[in-house]
């Protein structure tokens, strides 16, 4: 059985080793191999076929929730409030201008304004929102709404999601996170978030917005009722779209985090379960430049280790974040911690914007 495995990585090694596609199969083999070491030395050759070798980029961006109301009532999620609950929120057009001028003034790029699926909220709120942003703060990109935030606002505005995403890029909508992707296989979505949109219906929302010259990020949610194979195939799905219409700009990865949610797990999944899965990803991903590191759930010396894993961008200083929080978990560092992490672990730090260019 040794032999075997030893066997296997090699044949898989000799593909990354001529930049060479690894098959789905050779994914799994990766996610069952023991050998921490190996992984990590396949990953950072891989990101150094893609990337700066010496850089590690990061963003110093906001997470706006403009609202926590949300009714569909996602079992991993210990953010939101249904409609009607006394705990529910949507701040004013003011709250959000003071947090994006708050944001501006801390030397912010970037506003990744999302919440819940609030029935109250259709385009025009958006389409008022996005604007004010837009006219008072010109040079803060708008890194905004899921795919499951976009598909309900169209559902509700009676709208096609073209119609819906032409109406957001007009008032300033640059780029849309990845968030709601979780794991891309339907029975598994079944399971943790019955209500929310298909795998296919969120893959759709990115292949629109990426027809009308609007990128995004991909992302993975694991460590809770998936198996290996489905974080495979949820990879899977996001490479063949960069291979159809290049939708993302980077991917991110991070572990299920069970408290005070509605999805109880048998044991939260380890460090060594999130490096391996961040190594197979960019090993999987060849048709992405940039992997994301997850600092907020995973504290900076995982993220540190990280860089050593394939990752090469260590995310945003979140000047404020609310939804992983909520699970009790904060990581929350300033401008000059990133730097002085992306330094020790032997990197060369660089800031940067949304559209990762460096600033």
């Amino acid at each position: 059985m040794a032999g075997t495995a030893i066997k296997s990585i090699d044949r898989i090694a000799d593909k990354v080793f001529a930049d060479e596609r690894i098959s789905h199969e050779d994914a799994v083999v990766l996610f069952q191999h023991p050998d921490l070491n190996e992984l990590a030395a396949l990953a950072h050759h891989r990101r150094e076929q893609r990337t700066d070798p010496q850089t590690v980029t990061y963003l110093v961006g906001r997470i706006l929730n403009y609202t926590n109301v949300c009714w569909v009532r996602c079992k991993f999620c210990a953010f939101y409030r249904v409609p009607g609950h006394e705990e529910g929120y949507t701040h004013t057009d003011e709250e959000i201008l003071e947090k994006v001028r708050d944001t501006v003034e801390q030397g912010g790029t970037e506003v990744l304004f999302q919440g819940g699926l609030n029935p109250d909220l259709k385009i025009d709120y958006f389409e008022r929102v996005f604007s004010k942003i837009k006219d008072r703060f010109p040079d803060v990109v708008l890194h905004a709404l899921s795919p499951a935030e976009i598909i309900y606002v169209a559902h509700r505005s009676k709208l096609t999601l073209e119609e819906t995403l032409k109406r957001l890029k007009a008032v300033g909508h640059h780029s849309i996170p990845g968030a709601g992707g979780e794991i891309l296989v339907d029975r598994v979505r079944k399971i943790i978030a019955p209500y929310k949109d298909t795998t296919d219906e969120w893959l759709q929302c990115m292949r629109t917005a990426a027809e009308l010259g609007m990128r995004s990020t991909a992302s993975m949610m694991f460590g809770h009722v998936e198996t290996l194979e489905d974080r495979v195939e949820h990879l899977g799905r996001v490479r063949d779209l960069q291979d159809e219409c290049s939708p993302f700009r980077a991917f991110v990865t991070w572990s299920f985090q069970p408290e005070d949610t509605n999805l109880p797990v048998e044991r939260k999944a380890s460090a060594f379960d999130y490096l391996r899965t961040v190594a197979v990803s960019r090993i999987f991903l060849d048709n992405f430049e940039h992997l994301q590191l997850s600092i907020l759930t995973q504290g900076p010396k995982i993220a540190q280790l990280g860089l050593r894993f394939g990752a090469d961008d260590f995310g945003s200083t979140m000047i404020e974040e609310n939804v992983v929080s909520a699970a009790g978990n904060k990581f929350i560092l300033n401008e000059a911690e990133f730097q002085r992490l992306i330094r020790d672990a032997g990197f060369e730090p660089q800031k940067r914007n949304t559209r990762y260019e460096l600033v």
